[in-house]
């Protein structure tokens, strides 16, 4: 039987991970062992850090939304409970994002909202 030599695709294994490496400090970059515990870290916090900036973000926007509230005199939990009962499909996000970049629109909104409110009453 012929001898199988691995040699070559040693090497493109160990190069691939080092280019995967680049921009990390010290030997994490240069030296395969220490890359691979990089590496493998690296993709445990990656993958983490995946799920928690989707909490991250939400807090902001709740954040952002409760500032832009309070100048409008209601709180964020009646607000978002007004939504709630009106059907009105807007998530926090575009709220957010309206409160910041489109404040006149933001107002007719929280406007409409608490008109509503005060005609069911």
């Amino acid at each position: 039987m012929a001898r199988v030599k691995r040699g070559t695709i040693a090497q493109k294994r160990r190069k691939h991970l080092l280019r995967h490496t680049k921009g990390f400090m010290w030997t994490r970059k240069s030296k395969y062992r220490r890359a691979k515990e990089a590496m493998l870290k690296a993709w445990t916090y990656a993958f983490r850090d995946r799920r928690t900036k989707k909490r991250k973000f939400r807090q902001l926007w709740e954040t952002n939304l409760g500032a832009a509230l309070r100048t409008q005199g209601i709180s964020y939990s009646r607000f978002i409970n007004l939504l709630k009962k009106q059907n009105v499909e807007l998530d926090r996000k575009i709220l957010a994002t309206f409160a910041n970049t489109k404040p006149a629109l933001f107002k007719t909104i929280v406007e409409k909202v608490r008109g509503l409110k005060s005609e069911k009453s």
